[in-house]
């Protein structure tokens, strides 16, 4: 039985999801895979969207079209904004999901999409021909047609789940694993990697002390993922969270056991995550330290089931036993699952283009975990490009590449192609250069028109963006506009707020600009003053407070562009470039850079190379001419 269809999305985990919706939206009939619908959207760690850096991925993928901001503002259950002590770059929405519910919204939104067929099956081939995607063939033998296809088999390649010695050959949440695609993308020329990740117990709330652990509230002033929501229209009643720490009685208990632990055992083959490690991980390499937090968390209002974030780990379980009971308030706590380790295969993701396409597979893109990546928001980004580019590549258009300036999106995936990972890569506002203009409440901003353009977001909702700039820099010019006299009331405001007194007439937007003052604490002195929305007056504070840093960085992007607009030949032989060290030519030879600015950050590839390469282009630009 052969059926045929354009798109073929192999997983349905955060990564499939936006892939799929992607290309449905844009008008491809597309077909999920999924080895059980039960595990959409599945949520196997914690229960929780946004966080550091990973906020700004979830606001940049609603600002293209993508589901995760709408998905998470319907069914959080506790938000906050997290890093408000220091600027807005770092800024990040972190909100706790009801688990189940978020998986079924999901589920539900995919089964109503047009062009989009969702599918409970185990593909175990890829067909290949010419070095082209013919299709994809099920564990049944049905084949399926297609013209592209996007991998997001995420943690379930070859799984295996490890507690002390028992392990279990399966995917998360004890669910089956993928087991015959690896042999396929093996033949195919692909390269595998092993990659490890784990996941802390879960207990009975039942059984916890509250009363020894510092009660963790959501925020009252509520911001929406999705700039679709406003914060009255997601406002709903919030679960507690609770904070608690590990003690020496706890780390001793860990120390005395780590020979049990597969991870120090030599059991576990793959490299797991170095700024998320397991609590065993955590004694060994922070030694100095008396204590951990752990954050203890709702699963669902449906469950009594907690998470206990920040205390991943392998060990057996009778230890596990142990180490939870020495940690205050869990002296009697019930484990309803076990922390367990988890295995799977992924690829090197230096073999992908800059479009998420194998360089040796036309038509085979790749997307999520499965690139080397670790978490639901970088998986859903990268899917939700894998998608857009499956449909460009169908279409025969040029593919969308964001670069590292435009979202941290493109600093994600430059980072994966670019320099491949030897461990499961997080994303961290430390990673873009440029973090000031890629903040999370301007992504909006930066990438809706491109979503825009690419038919992922409506009329609508482009027009109401206009409409919001144009208040913003209306606002922003009369502010600026308005001198503030120093009188008496003037005066006095300042001196509330710590701020040196003025002796002449000041603009409105100077004062602004200092450390200790804003737009909003300033408002009293504005007797003009509009009522505007919250996300309005964000804007106009933090355009005038950080004008000249801006600016600045825009001059950067400025110089950073012009290397990135230096476009290399895909067809280029660098071994026939004079010059260049052996490393550079290899290295260059195997990522294939799309200019010199993506050269620049291979590593291996020198000061020395770069100019080695802008020499060759001038040749080749005089011999042209």
């Amino acid at each position: 039985m052969i059926n045929k269809i354009d798109i073929a999305v192999v997983g349905g985990g955060h990564a499939g999801c936006e892939a799929a919706l992607a290309a449905a939206r844009m008008g491809m009939k597309t077909v999920l895979f999924a080895i059980s619908l039960d595990s959409i959207a599945m949520m196997p760690c914690n229960p929780s969207i946004g966080g550091s850096s990973k906020g700004h991925l979830v606001k940049e993928i609603d600002a293209l079209g993508g589901e995760m901001g709408k998905n998470i503002d319907k069914t959080y259950i506790q938000t906050k904004m997290l890093n408000t002590g220091k600027g807005p770059a770092v800024y990040s929405l972190r909100a706790q999901a009801d688990k189940v519910r978020y998986q079924a919204e999901m589920k539900h939104t995919l089964e109503k999409t047009e062009n989009l067929h969702i599918r409970q099956d185990e593909i175990v081939e890829i067909l290949v021909e010419d070095g082209r995607i013919k299709g994809v063939k099920t564990n049944g033998n049905i084949i399926y047609e297609c013209k592209a296809v996007i991998l997001c088999t995420g943690t379930y390649l070859k799984a295996r789940c490890l507690c002390g010695d028992t392990i279990i050959e399966c995917g998360p949440n004890h669910l089956m694993a993928a087991t015959k695609l690896s042999q396929c993308l093996k033949d195919l020329g692909i390269t595998l990697y092993r990659f490890k990740t784990g996941t802390p117990a879960r207990m009975n709330k039942n059984s916890i002390d509250f009363s020894k652990m510092q009660p963790q509230y959501g925020d009252e002033n509520i911001v929406p993922f999705s700039f679709e929501n406003t914060p009255e229209g997601i406002k709903r009643k919030q679960v507690l969270c609770w904070l608690t720490y590990t003690n020496e009685e706890t780390h001793k208990v860990i120390r005395d056991n780590l020979h049990r632990s597969p991870m120090y055992s030599g059991v576990i083959e793959g490299t797991g995550p170095r700024y998320c490690p397991s609590i065993e991980d955590k004694v060994v390499r922070f030694a100095d330290k008396q204590r951990h937090q752990l954050f203890v968390e709702p699963e669902g209002e449906g469950t009594e089931e907690m998470y206990i974030q920040g205390m991943s780990s392998s060990l057996p379980e009778d230890v596990q036993v142990a180490m939870y009971r020495t940690i205050p308030g869990l002296e009697h706590c019930e484990i309803t699952r076990n922390a367990y380790a988890i295995e799977y295969d992924c690829i090197d993701a230096t073999q992908l283009k800059m479009n998420l396409e194998f360089k040796k597979i036309k038509g085979l893109f790749s997307a999520g975990q499965f690139n080397g990546s670790s978490g639901y928001e970088e998986a859903a980004a990268q899917g939700l490009i894998g998608g857009i580019n499956a449909v460009k590549y169908i279409k025969n258009e040029p593919p969308v590449i964001l670069k590292r300036s435009e979202a941290y999106i493109g600093v994600l995936i430059d980072d994966l192609v670019t320099k491949g990972t030897k461990e499961p890569y997080r994303m961290m506002t430390s990673r873009a250069e440029y973090r000031l203009l890629l903040r999370q409440d301007n992504a909006d901003q930066r990438l809706t028109p491109l979503g825009y353009a690419l038919g992922l977001i409506s009329q609508e909702r482009y027009d109401t963006l206009l409409k919001k700039q144009e208040k913003i820099a209306e606002e922003i010019k009369r502010v600026s506009s308005i001198v503030v006299a120093p009188s008496r009331e003037t005066q006095l405001l300042l001196e509330k707020y710590g701020s040196t007194p003025i002796h002449t007439g000041v603009r409105l937007s100077e004062l602004i600009k200092r450390p200790e003052l804003d737009y909003e604490k300033l408002s009293i002195l504005d007797t003009e003053r509009l009522a505007l929305p919250f996300d309005i007056k964000e804007q106009v504070n933090i355009q005038i407070k950080y004008e000249g840093y801006i600016k600045q960085q825009k001059k950067q992007v400025e110089q950073f562009q012009k290397m990135e607009n230096k476009l290399l030949p895909e067809d280029l032989d660098y071994n026939t470039i004079k010059g260049l060290r052996i490393e550079a030519q290899q290295k260059l030879n195997a990522i294939r850079p799309i200019s010199l600015g993506h050269a620049s950050r291979i590593t291996g590839v020198s000061p020395a190379d770069l100019s080695v390469l802008l020499i060759y282009m001038e040749q080749q630009k005089r011999k042209k001419t």
